[in-house]
């Protein structure tokens, strides 16, 4: 159960480091060590995001398996993709830096 929504999670963090690696790449480009930059900085990022969905999608699963329920497909699907939506949020907002 936690693997669907841990695969959800894996593809649309992918889609958004891809499109932000890209976008930083094009950015980037005349910079000295542009392409570096751009390597380190979504590597970080999309293994940050790999290891905190492990760990929230391994919640989410043993929820749903004390409660007895089974996980529809769709339901993987909006937890995966709402822990990126989350994730994406939580970056752009300023909440992590009044800490």
């Amino acid at each position: 159960m936690w693997y669907w929504v841990f695969l959800w999670c894996l593809f649309s963090s992918l889609f958004v480091h891809g499109a932000v690696g890209l976008l930083m790449f094009v950015m980037l480009q005349r910079h000295k060590r542009g392409r570096l930059i751009t390597l380190v900085l979504v590597s970080a990022g999309f293994l940050a995001s790999l290891s905190g969905g492990v760990i929230t999608s391994a919640a989410v699963a043993g929820v749903y398996r004390v409660a007895g329920r089974d996980m529809a497909p769709l339901e993987a699907l909006i937890f995966g993709v709402g822990q990126t939506t989350l994730s994406v949020i939580i970056s752009f907002s300023r909440i992590l830096a009044t800490l």
